[in-house]
């Protein structure tokens, strides 16, 4: 692991507990939400299941209750990790959540190992994205899929949080929308080109902003 990624795992390390504590108390609605966009968009429903840059494991733990088989939820922080096991653990979901530590451009993983890659937010601080792209196709079974990107499920949830975010920080919505401006958009297309995955669909609507791939058979 390069010393920059061990700075930024330092970084995440040292948030680990307010991350923790907006997922719980401000975000915690979107989850269940999104879970089931990625459901009904993907179709994927058991298998093997992979949620990148996982935090708290709060996406990996909604997801885990709709589809049949076992969630991975990766973080490169171990603060992160030990936070995300203890609502696992508590949640009574051992069996199905698996938290592992992981760094997105060299992910932990055998060739062709998952159904479905997911995530939520990672993706804009990603070092190298065409690489981490790479990984995650990598990492998916030949007809797998991948959901990624950013979004709070509604227009009416993203207000709420909007709002709630603003009160802690009121420069927080301006950081939102510099992730979706044009050029970082050209970005992640370029970085999909790169990677030789030239089949994907973007969504933008008021879900969010995803990209979705499958592996080709």
């Amino acid at each position: 692991m390069t010393d920059e990624v061990t700075g930024k795992a330092g970084f995440h390390d040292d948030y680990a507990e307010n991350f923790e504590d907006v997922a719980d108390n401000i975000f915690a609605p979107i989850y269940p939400v999104i879970s089931q966009q990625i459901t009904n968009r993907c179709q994927i429903m058991s298998g093997t299941f992979i949620d990148v840059g996982s935090g708290p494991a709060s996406l990996a733990i909604s997801l885990s209750k709709l589809v049949d088989g076992k969630v991975y939820a990766m973080d490169f922080s171990e603060k992160m990790l030990a936070i995300a096991k203890k609502k696992i653990e508590s949640s009574d979901l051992n069996a199905n959540v698996i938290p592992i530590f992981g760094d997105i451009h060299d992910m932990p993983f055998d060739d062709c190992f998952a159904d479905l890659v997911v995530s939520r937010g990672s993706l804009f601080f990603w070092q190298d994205v065409h690489q981490a792209f790479r990984e995650i196709y990598r990492v998916l079974k030949p007809g797998g899929m991948a959901y990624i990107g950013g979004g709070f499920g509604t227009a009416e949830l993203k207000s709420k949080i909007t709002q709630a975010m603003e009160k802690r920080d009121p420069t927080w919505s301006q950081c939102v929308e510099k992730r979706l401006n044009k050029a970082n958009l050209d970005s992640f297309k370029k970085a999909l080109h790169v990677a030789e995955i030239d089949h994907y669909r973007i969504i933008d609507d008021e879900s969010g902003f995803w990209i979705c791939f499958n592996k080709v058979d």
